[in-house]
């Protein structure tokens, strides 16, 4: 928004100057925001809001580069069913994608994920398909693979795919330079789920901004990548079952039971600096004070990306900025432990605002 010219200070808009032709040309250039009320003294504090994607998550990019990769190769058909297993960011994304596009789809994802999730999916026009929890992601990434195998469906596989790590170069760290043109920037902080975000990114800042510092974040009590173990794999590439470090852990949509192909190439060609774990319960502490503090909803990925952007502020030099990623929104979040504190009923305080007037007071 912008200032009116009437001297006001009232706030206007004048629109994009753009009309669209889909809802898939709005996916991408979401804004960098500053922190205003949480970050430390003399340091800026920066979140990249992937909830301003259509479908409200960073997966948008991938969903959509993975179908269109695919059609420009012919390796999917017109009208084809797509499959992939999701912990759900993905699997909207995908649903968003192939609405707008005319493909079926089919969603393998584990039933410990929330119920959220599976509703946007179906209330896209997909299907999902659930997969026992005991099973963890390999369980729902081998029934999208045996669904694919059985019916000749197209299996998007958003662990392995080249598109993934490239829509993050090509999209994602085109914008950070762009809004970082001419400005100090000396942290980027993401978490990963894939992979993908630090791939790509990685690859153009270690070209064009080489003193940035990648700081890459995993769960406390699943630290894959920190563990040092290297994932057995099979086939294509795929893991050959779960890794010997995960547990589970409350931070949905980040690290999987194994390490994604596409997150080997940031191992390998060293894109980060360091590998920090963050406890789940401090992922949801820092996105609710996110949502109060600063008007920011994330989800528990954002959150916990956030908490490990807070820690690196509490020792960096003043005058320096951090890039934190936000995956997606705290809205697909409604029925997990993030939003226990918030009941629907009125909390004792509520109720002495509500009882310090007289009249309509619920019985």
């Amino acid at each position: 928004m912008e200032s009116s010219g009437t001297g006001s200070g009232a706030r206007t808009t004048s629109g994009r100057k753009r009309l669209y032709d889909s809802i898939l040309d709005t996916v991408g250039d979401t804004p960098c925001i500053r922190i205003n009320h949480l970050a430390p003294e003399n340091v800026r504090v920066y979140v990249k809001a992937e909830f301003f994607n259509p479908a409200g998550s960073v997966k948008d990019r991938l969903a959509l580069n993975m179908i269109e990769d695919a059609e420009r190769n012919g390796s999917l058909e017109p009208g084809q069913t797509v499959v992939e297993a999701s912990s759900g960011n993905t699997g909207i994304g995908l649903a968003m994608v192939c609405a707008a596009k005319g493909y079926p789809l089919v969603v393998t994802m584990a039933d410990s994920f929330s119920v959220e999730r599976r509703q946007l999916m179906r209330y896209l026009g997909a299907k999902v398909v659930l997969t026992p929890r005991a099973q963890r992601g390999y369980g729902m990434y081998m029934k999208a693979r045996e669904l694919a195998d059985k019916h000749g469906w197209f299996l998007a596989r958003q662990f392995e795919t080249e598109a993934n790590a490239d829509i993050h170069e090509a999209t994602t760290a085109r914008e950070i330079l762009a809004d970082f043109a001419g400005e100090r920037l000396d942290y980027f902080v993401t978490g990963y789920g894939t992979g993908g975000t630090v791939s790509g990114v990685g690859r153009v800042l270690r070209q064009e901004r080489s003193d940035v510092r990648i700081i890459l974040s995993e769960p406390a009590n699943a630290q894959l990548v920190g563990s040092g173990v290297v994932q057995e794999r099979g086939e294509n590439s795929a893991p050959a079952g779960s890794h010997p470090a995960w547990e589970a852990h409350p931070i949905q949509g980040w690290t999987p039971d194994f390490i994604p192909f596409v997150l080997e190439e940031a191992i390998s060609r060293k894109y980060y600096s360091e590998v920090v774990p963050v406890a789940g319960a401090e992922g949801m502490r820092w996105a609710r004070e996110l949502a109060a503090r600063e008007g920011i909803m994330t989800g528990v990925s954002g959150g916990s990306t956030f908490a490990v952007a807070m820690q690196i502020a509490g020792k960096a030099e003043p005058g320096s900025v951090i890039l934190c990623m936000l995956p997606d929104t705290g809205e697909r979040y409604l029925s997990t432990p993030l939003f226990e504190p918030f009941g629907a009923d009125m909390n004792e305080e509520e109720l002495r605002v509500s009882q310090s007037t007289p009249g309509y007071q619920v019985a």
